[in-house]
């Protein structure tokens, strides 16, 4: 499985952006796919993940009310809507996956993509 994040950028407080992961490879193995981040000095930490065969949304909740995790299958895609941007939301984002049900914990995760890098300034 492999796994490429895009939408990154530069964006004031208060903006948004979409992320996307598009998944290649065996994409089957992609069943579960999370978003995680990891600013500078800091550990990385779970921000919202999805079932892409049912549907099943979880997010942490700092993000709950202004990010939204969503899926195209016919895309193996899926992207991350980002909105009412904060400063403290700067990080590099990383997608992952995994075959298993939905966690939090990034060890649990065995595909990872590269991360794409938000930053929000005040």
């Amino acid at each position: 499985v492999q796994l490429q994040a895009s939408g990154g950028g530069l964006v004031q407080a208060g903006g948004s952006l979409r992320l996307s992961c598009a998944v290649s490879g065996r994409t089957f193995s992609a069943r579960v796919m999370a978003w995680f981040r990891q600013a500078p000095g800091k550990e990385r930490e779970f921000v919202a993940a999805i079932s892409r065969s049912s549907g099943t949304t979880y997010y942490e909740d700092s993000v709950k009310s202004r990010f939204t995790i969503s899926g195209d299958n016919a895309k193996n895609t899926v992207y991350l809507q980002m909105t009412n941007l904060k400063p403290e939301d700067t990080a590099a984002y990383y997608c992952a996956a995994d075959l298993m049900t939905i966690s939090t914990k990034a060890y649990e995760y065995k595909y990872w993509g590269p991360g794409t890098l938000v930053t929000v300034s005040s």
